[in-house]
């Protein structure tokens, strides 16, 4: 592996990020700082931890990094369901969002299992 940049997984985030906050941005304005903003955090934490994770000088730093994108897929799952929940997004969009989302996790625990152990 050359940078973080080499990654799919990190590729396909960062297009994650750009999907979450086009869905967002149709929020109701009092989410701004609340729902909007938590599920824009836990996005932008996933391929930031991915490439600070293959930053690192060891396996198991990097590991510890994919535990805590896996963290933020896994907030971002729950605030998907509220926002479902209160009609911010269709069914539609919520199945969609979910699948990608199942998509980038299992790709996380395959290269965190790729990494082996230390």
């Amino acid at each position: 592996m050359k940078t973080h940049r080499d990654l799919e997984v990190w590729k396909r985030s960062i297009n994650y990020v750009s999907a979450l906050y086009a869905c967002t941005s149709n929020f109701p304005k009092q989410e701004l700082f609340a729902l909007t903003n938590q599920i824009r955090r836990a996005a932008i934490s996933v391929p930031s931890n991915i490439s600070e994770g293959a930053a690192r000088k060891s396996k198991a730093e990097f590991r510890h990094f994919i535990y805590i994108a896996l963290g933020s897929l896994t907030e971002i799952e729950v605030q998907l369901m509220i926002s479902k929940n209160l009609n911010y997004i269709t069914n539609t969009q919520f199945t969609e969002l979910i699948r990608e989302r199942d998509i980038l996790a299992k790709m996380l625990v395959n290269l965190k299992a790729a990494l082996g152990k230390e």
